[in-house]
């Protein structure tokens, strides 16, 4: 009788790691896109920083990267003071805008004539200098929240509105035939079929607009307010404190890029089968 040799255990194969999530494959998705402006800033910032250092220049005339940062946070109570008010004129008058340019695109899309007579007046309204108009919203309207709502909604209505109503225009013309030989109401096919055909478009504008929005409203408050960002840098201007009015554009600019970036997390909720890769 032969031994039965021994048996040698089988080699386990290598585990397989798991793929990444969705949320994983999002971060860093974003942070593939986001890299190269982030360096870009941080080498501006450098070679900024490097020159008043060599060049030793005036801080009233060009104040140091690092020389804003200590002064924007020394004096950041005032800052947060006057970017409440800057944000809520910017919700608020983008708020109108939207409101004024989703009944015009709508009614635009069911009534051609409106189309017509609508689209020259949208670019006329593009003609008129901003910079001539707040002026003369506040002397007609005071310091007040409805000169600056005004000013923004000039600024930001164009955009918005041309881009729905070209969304609405783009719409797949073989699903609203299908929709209408099944009996599908005007009304059906604009919430089955151009409506969601338009927030795609819709999104991208309303982006523009954002941007739009918060400059349009710190130059109202430059030409006359009591409170904001605006009026903010005005005064330090007058000071001569430029490591404060950059201060304030950074602050800006922060708030900016905020709302931009809202306006994906907005889309992903409301539109997501129009996810970007």
């Amino acid at each position: 009788m032969t031994a039965t040799p021994p048996r040698t255990a089988e080699p386990r194969p290598a585990p397989v790691a798991a793929p990444p999530d969705a949320a994983t494959r999002a971060r860093r998705s974003s942070w593939r896109r986001a890299w190269p402006a982030v360096v870009l800033v941080a080498v501006l910032l450098v070679v900024w920083q490097v020159y008043v250092d060599v060049s030793g220049i005036k801080p009233q005339l060009l104040p140091s990267p690092l020389r804003v940062l200590e002064q924007g946070w020394a004096h950041r109570d005032q800052l947060w003071a006057n970017t409440v008010p800057t944000l809520q004129v910017t919700l608020v008058g983008f708020g109108a805008s939207l409101a004024v340019a989703w009944a015009l695109a709508i009614a635009a899309d069911f009534v051609p004539w409106i189309r017509r007579a609508l689209t020259p007046l949208l670019v006329a309204s593009q003609t008129v200098p901003i910079i001539a108009i707040a002026p003369l919203m506040i002397i007609w309207f005071g310091f007040g929240m409805l000169p600056k709502v005004l000013v923004i909604a000039l600024v930001t209505f164009f955009p918005v509105a041309v881009g729905l109503i070209e969304g609405f225009a783009a719409t797949d013309k073989a699903a609203t035939d299908l929709l209408r030989s099944m009996g599908a109401s005007r009304w059906d096919q604009f919430r089955y079929v151009r409506l969601p055909g338009a927030l795609p478009r819709f999104f991208t504008a309303l982006r523009i607009g954002i941007t739009y929005a918060v400059t349009g409203a710190v130059f109202a408050e430059y030409v006359g307010a009591t409170a904001g960002l605006g009026i903010y840098m005005s005064i330090q201007k007058n000071a001569f404190r430029t490591d404060l009015v950059l201060a304030a554009v950074g602050v800006t600019a922060v708030l900016s890029v905020a709302l931009f970036g809202l306006t994906y997390v907005v889309e992903r909720l409301v539109i997501p089968w129009s996810r970007r890769g």
